[in-house]
């Protein structure tokens, strides 16, 4: 399985996002986790289109970005023609998730669903064949360097299951708490996309984590 990392600039040095592009290029991530989050549906407030469209400036590697916004359908296109490269919704979060997943696609985007702990995985059912990626948040959306919470292990390990069962090939995203010591169980479970903030921004050279972390996960080889 080919395991890919997205350092999550939400927990780097916002006076320094330009180094912190820097380092995740340098360290060999794969993607670049972008959390839009508008105050409302979750109780935070962080980055919108214009920061989007000065990331995309100044780095090379995909941008990811995770809409924890209200009624994303209004608001889809600013991200997209900012450059967003792969863009995820909340099903919570909208009535017209087919709608959001098409405007991505059609744009020339991956198109990614996003599930809060308390979502279940048949939330997503009649989307499979719609979807490039989901996103399961192994934590509750809002804040960075929350503790991951374990059923999430669970959740991927029947996502997986899932779609595979329904024909999609679908990539599984975790976020939340993503670490050295959860990372290898994931991958195992069927994640291929480990979004990581703390554990990378939050060491002394995330850099040098981006490396750690791969190779953390890469110890357990789904067959």
């Amino acid at each position: 399985m080919n395991v890919r990392i997205a350092p999550s600039i939400l927990s780097a040095d916002f006076a320094r996002l330009a180094d912190a592009l820097a380092l995740a290029e340098a360290g060999g991530a794969d993607l670049v986790h972008v959390d839009v989050m508008d105050g409302h549906f979750v109780p935070n407030l962080t980055l919108g289109p214009p920061a989007v469209r000065s990331l995309r400036k100044a780095t090379r590697l995909p941008l990811d970005v995770h809409l924890m916004i209200e009624r994303p359908e209004e608001s889809l296109a600013e991200y997209l023609d900012a450059g967003a490269d792969w863009v995820s919704v909340h099903v919570e979060a909208t009535n017209h998730l087919q709608r959001c997943l098409d405007m991505i696609r059609r744009a020339g985007a991956k198109a990614g669903a996003a599930i809060n702990p308390a979502t279940p995985t048949v939330m997503l059912a009649d989307a499979w064949a719609d979807l490039d990626y989901s996103v399961v948040m192994s934590v509750n959306p809002g804040w960075g360097g929350q503790p991951f919470l374990r059923p999430s292990f669970e959740k991927v390990r029947r996502l997986h299951a899932e779609s595979r069962a329904a024909g999609s090939r679908l990539s599984i995203e975790v976020d939340g708490g993503v670490g050295m010591d959860n990372a290898a169980a994931l991958v195992e479970a069927g994640a291929e996309i480990l979004v990581a903030g703390t554990a990378i921004y939050g060491t002394g050279d995330p850099a040098e984590a981006i490396g750690q972390l791969r190779d953390a996960a890469r110890s357990s080889v789904r067959a």
